[in-house]
């Protein structure tokens, strides 16, 4: 390939690492991973730092200190995980690993099997991707609270919304978040905001608790209701160790409900805030722009040619111009008139006449090369004629039969006769001679080598 037209990219170690870390974190945001723990440490950070094997292969993982509240064991050399984690890239040393947001000893329960199904078969069918995440608005207008009306968790979320923005538009739908019939509810609350207009955000939330309580947020209808909805949705479930499909559906998924919360609504004191820095910087700037334009105008003011001193000028330069345009003309007349010259001497070297004469001189030569080839070729034709001749007449079956040889054939069939074996007594023969054919029977035969 033509590198002027396909430059070459060289890419530093610290671009590659980077890119290789987007990549792969764009690639697989959140897996779970089953293995065996090897090389456990434990520095003063308080982060787990182990390798993750099994009979092939073998992975750097870590867990940082945050993840670890909702532990229950204490991970050791030899135990075998499932775990759920991020991959990732540490560019210093250009080596990837995986970073553990949750572990569990081996043996899952069914209900992680259904979980896993479930997710693979999601993300499989696209639900996951970040193709089709809407976008959050900035400063929502309205937002939806889906969630029990009697738990601490729409208290919570409620408080911190309006001591953010006490002036926020939220309305609550009332669900069931655990037990018989919460499924149901929430993609019902799901479906019935989708008919209303004003609607800028929903947060889908409920309180921590474990497997069997997030049922509802784990189901496939839950999943599919969050990923029809046209109205973004930020999944607020359980605590931020505790993951649910419905986090992996919705646009926005935050660690806790109060953090979804200060996700969605904006401190208004400091949008207010910010809006005084912005339109005191915009004055500001506005006047220095006319300032600025002010003095160039006053500069390009003075760097102003009268008019009629610009026609002057251009006026000499036309006559210029048109002076050395004369000369150029000349000269090329000049140029082409050396070139007629030339092309006529080699035109009168050349004369038609001349040329005639020494092509006809050339065929002459040619005419007498052509005979003589002619001639030496039909001698050696006729040698060869003669001498084929000779051998036909020396291989002529009639010569043979001059000799007094003669050939016998078996009759009826007239199939030549090599062997005296071949015929019996009484059995008719034709025998060719050089001059005519006789028709015999056999009276006798013998054999001999």
């Amino acid at each position: 390939m033509n590198s002027k037209h396909s430059p070459k990219r060289i890419f530093t170690v610290s671009e590659l690492n980077f890119q290789l870390k987007a990549l792969l974190e764009e690639k697989f945001p959140f897996i779970w991973i089953y293995g065996e723990i090897s090389n456990f440490r434990r520095p003063s950070s308080g982060h787990f730092y182990f390798t993750l094997k099994d009979e092939k292969s073998q992975i750097s993982a870590v867990m940082f200190r945050g993840q670890q509240m909702g532990l229950r064991f204490l991970p050791q050399d030899g135990m075998e995980i499932t775990g759920l984690g991020r991959i990732s890239l540490y560019e210093p040393r250009g080596t990837y690993q995986i970073i553990f947001e949750y572990v569990e000893p081996k043996g899952v329960g069914a209900l992680q099997k259904a979980f896993e199904q479930l997710k693979l078969k999601l993300s499989d069918e696209g639900l996951f991707d970040a193709a089709h995440k809407k976008p959050i608005a900035f400063l929502p207008s309205k937002i939806v609270l889906i969630t029990s009306p009697t738990g601490a968790v729409v208290h919570d979320m409620l408080n911190i919304i309006f001591r953010r923005y006490e002036n926020m538009h939220v309305q609550v739908f009332p669900v069931k978040v655990q037990g018989d019939g919460a499924t149901e509810q929430i993609v019902a609350a799901l479906e019935l905001i989708n008919t209303e207009k004003d609607i800028d955000v929903a947060i889908l939330a409920r309180g921590g608790g474990s497997l069997e309580d997030f049922q509802a947020f784990n189901s496939e209808a839950v999943a599919r209701a969050v990923f029809k909805s046209e109205i973004p949705v930020v999944s607020a479930v359980g605590h931020e160790t505790d993951f649910t499909i419905a986090d992996f559906v919705a646009d926005l998924r935050a660690p806790t409900p109060s953090a979804a919360a200060e996700l969605v609504v904006p401190v208004k004191s400091q949008l207010s805030g910010r809006c005084k820095e912005l339109s005191g910087a915009l004055a500001l700037n506005i006047i220095k722009t006319v300032e600025k334009y002010r003095y160039r105008l006053s500069q390009t003011r003075l760097r102003l040619i009268h008019p009629k001193k610009r026609i002057q000028d251009h006026m000499l330069k036309l006559d210029d111009l048109c002076f050395r345009m004369k000369r150029f003309v000349e000269k090329i007349f000049q140029l082409h008139r050396e070139r007629l010259g030339w092309k006529v001497e080699k035109l009168w070297v050349n004369k038609p006449d001349k040329m005639v004469e020494k092509f006809k001189e050339m065929v002459h030569q040619e005419d007498y090369k052509l005979l003589l080839y002619l001639k030496f070729s039909l001698e050696k034709k006729r040698a060869g004629l003669r001498t084929i001749e000779s051998k036909l007449a020396v291989m002529n079956p009639r010569a043979i039969l001059a000799r007094g040889y003669s050939i016998t054939r078996v009759l009826p069939e007239k199939s030549i006769l090599r062997d005296a074996a071949f015929v019996s007594t009484g059995q008719h023969l034709e025998i060719t001679l050089e001059r005519g054919t006789l028709t015999c029977r056999v009276e006798g035969k013998s054999h001999h080598e």
